[in-house]
C-alpha cells in the first residue's frame, strides 16, 4: 500500500473537451490526494513526461504515478504514445491504463501487447465514469505499491 506518499499525480490524455471536463468532475468526488494533469494528445503526453515545451520550466511538474491514455487522439494516438513510453527505460515503470471508448477485441489485445497495465472501456454515463474513476484511483493509489520516482 502507498502510505508514505500522500499526493499522487495522474496524467490524463484525452482529446475530447467534454470528456476531460467529466473526468475532472469525477476526480473531485474521489477522496484521495490527487493532482490531475490533462493533455489533449500523445505529443503533449511526451512533452509532459520529457519536460519539453510548456512543461520545461514548470515548478508544478511531477512525474506521474499513473497515466490514463485515450486510444484515438490526434497527432500521436494512444498506441504510439504507449509504445514510446514503454521503449524508454526512464518511463517504462509508470503504469499506463488505456481508458477509451473502444470495445474492440483487437484494440484490447494490441494495447496489452504494447505494455498497457489495464484496458478500460469508458462508460457512457457520468455515474458510470464516476464509479470507474473511484475504483481506478482506489486501486492504483491505495491498494497497489507503485514504483518510486526515478
Amino acid at each position: 500500500m502507498n502510505y508514505k506518499k500522500k499526493k499522487f499525480t495522474l496524467l490524463i490524455a484525452n482529446d475530447d473537451e467534454d470528456t476531460r471536463f467529466l473526468m475532472e468532475e469525477a476526480l473531485r468526488e474521489v477522496r484521495l490526494a490527487i493532482t490531475s494533469e490533462f493533455v489533449e494528445n500523445g505529443e503533449q503526453v511526451l512533452d509532459y513526461l520529457y519536460r519539453r515545451g510548456q512543461y520545461f520550466a514548470s515548478s508544478n511538474w511531477h512525474q506521474p504515478d499513473l497515466i490514463l491514455l485515450d486510444l484515438n487522439m490526434p497527432r500521436l494516438d494512444g498506441r504510439e504514445t504507449l509504445t514510446s513510453i514503454r521503449s524508454d527505460p526512464h518511463l517504462q515503470q509508470i503504469p499506463v491504463v488505456m481508458l477509451t471508448t473502444s470495445h474492440r477485441r483487437g484494440d484490447i489485445l494490441l494495447c496489452y501487447r504494447l505494455g498497457a497495465n489495464s484496458f478500460i472501456s469508458k462508460p457512457v454515463t457520468f455515474e458510470g465514469l464516476l464509479e470507474v474513476m473511484k475504483t481506478l484511483c482506489e486501486y492504483w493509489f491505495e491498494i497497489v505499491s507503485l514504483p518510486p520516482d526515478m
